[in-house]
């Protein structure tokens, strides 16, 4: 079974982080997938927009840390931060509209992925948790996406509170697009890619690339910034969790 799998619809698409079993948590072939399903879909000129779900009803609860401290440890270990980087830079680099579905939960690592949506839906109870405050360490990739999308303010409490943010909280924050009622969430998201595939093809690719215009800093570049100061003495894997 593959660990992201990519449903085609007309006009839209879905990529489905797909490890059921373990609430969709991350690891190197889930990264791998994941940008290679965006950039495939980013080249398919009869996709206009890309909802990022998770399978079983939950969106992602973080890095699976039973496989970063499997013994053997697994070939992909050593690579992952390359792998979860070119994840990242997929999304960054997309030029078609990105919504995400986050039912249940977002936390950390998956956290970073619902803050890397254009559009995120969420359900009223369903919470994103970027909690690695918790663990000592600066959660890189989700303070890149918030100081890419949002202000100071809204970093500072989704950062350093480390704490769970219900549906109605990240809309008045401006992090979520929309609340609804849990068993919705994904019904919304689809909606909403179909209304958006509805447009005149290639205009989101515009707007996409007027509003990067206001911060054209390469992907690598951007997330250097926070990832660099992150660097040091060597973090275990179970801690490295954005």
């Amino acid at each position: 079974m593959a660990e992201v799998e990519t449903v085609i619809h007309e006009g839209w698409a879905e990529v489905v982080l797909n490890r059921p079993e373990t609430k969709n948590a991350i690891n190197g072939p889930l990264g791998l997938g994941l940008a290679a399903a965006v950039r495939d879909l980013d080249d398919n000129d009869d996709v206009q927009v890309i909802v990022l779900r998770g399978a079983g009803g939950s969106f992602c609860s973080g890095l699976d840390l039973k496989a970063f401290n499997a013994d053997p440890e697994p070939d992909w270990l050593p690579d992952f931060g390359a792998i979860w980087r070119g994840a990242h830079k997929a999304l960054y680099e997309s030029k078609k509209p990105i919504i995400a579905a986050l039912e249940r939960y977002a936390i950390n690592g998956g956290a970073a992925l619902a803050l890397a949506a254009d559009l995120l839906i969420v359900g009223t109870s369903s919470f994103l948790q970027v909690g690695e405050v918790k663990l000592g360490m600066a959660a890189p990739y989700n303070m890149a996406w918030l100081r890419l999308r949002h202000s100071e303010n809204v970093t500072a409490k989704l950062t350093i509170t480390g704490r769970r943010f219900t549906g109605e909280e990240l809309v008045g924050m401006g992090v979520a697009y929309e609340s609804v009622a849990d068993d919705a969430v994904l019904i919304r998201a689809r909606e909403l890619a179909e209304e958006l595939a509805g447009y005149p093809a290639g205009a989101h690719a515009k707007i996409k690339a007027t509003m990067r215009a206001f911060n054209d800093t390469p992907a690598d570049v951007w997330f250097d910034r926070v990832t660099k100061l992150n660097t040091g003495a060597r973090v275990k894997p179970s801690a490295v969790t954005s």
